[in-house]
């Protein structure tokens, strides 16, 4: 076996080992919630994050570009292709030479096929058309691929999840995984399983992707967020997947 094999069966094995420290049974952020907020996640007539999916229904027929391809025109009916896609995300892509999030995939395609620009993090079309997608694999279980590619990137992640930053000096998982259930500042401390994004927030009066609610759990804490586009995020992204793996995805969520 090769030293890069061994790095990554080494990495790898980390990932396994830090599952068993999870919370148990693991629970969805929404079983912390009050019944009110579960009652208007559940109702797709009530679920404000619905507006989205409807634009994001909207964008996926309609023509982008210099090409004026549609996304429909490569996968046609979204609720049948499309299907379990985002379960599987953040995975590698070959042509890239690197791990791509679901939005990181949306522009990769916006880019590739379309010839059109790629979109901010935030970008009300990007949220739109990930809440869109997401919303096809409602229900799946979430399946982070078993690629050894992806290991580095989750043991980067999950290093991330137990550092302690910030003039606070707290670690995600000293709320997160050994407090969940708990309070603080009134408020129920979850397990914080990313099962639901983009998830709409009532703080935010909008739709909002993992990167910002990750940014706001380091702006709490009185840490300096990473930029926009640092690594990172991709990091904690691919290690909240594997920590979620078989828990449904619940897109759109919706929290306080």
């Amino acid at each position: 076996m090769t030293a890069e094999r061994v790095v990554v069966a080494v990495l790898a094995s980390l990932v396994v080992a830090a599952a068993g420290a999870q919370p148990q049974p693991r629970r969805s952020g929404l079983d912390f919630m009050s019944p009110a907020l579960q009652a208007l996640q559940r109702d797709d007539a009530q679920n404000p994050a619905m507006l989205w999916v409807q634009d994001g229904a909207l964008l996926w027929r309609t023509p982008a570009g210099a090409t004026g391809q549609r996304c429909a025109d490569c996968h046609g009916d979204a609720a049948v292709t499309m299907r379990g896609v985002a379960a599987r995300y953040p995975a590698w892509d070959a042509a890239a030479g690197q791990a791509l999030n679901l939005a990181g995939r949306i522009n990769r395609c916006r880019q590739r096929h379309q010839q059109a620009p790629p979109l901010a993090a935030e970008h009300a079309d990007l949220l739109a058309l990930s809440s869109y997608l997401g919303l096809q694999s409602r229900g799946q279980p979430l399946a982070p691929p078993a690629d050894d590619r992806l290991a580095p990137l989750r043991a980067q992640g999950q290093a991330l999840w137990q550092q302690r930053l910030g003039q606070l000096n707290l670690a995600c998982a000293q709320c997160h995984d050994q407090h969940a259930g708990q309070r603080l500042g009134g408020a129920v401390i979850p397990q914080a399983h990313a099962t639901g994004y983009p998830i709409y927030r009532l703080e935010w009066q909008g739709l909002g992707s993992l990167q910002r609610r990750l940014r706001s759990c380091m702006t709490g804490v009185r840490a300096e967020p990473f930029a926009p586009d640092a690594p990172e995020w991709l990091a904690l992204e691919a290690w909240l997947a594997q920590r979620a793996a078989g828990m449904p995805v619940e897109t759109p969520a919706v929290r306080p």
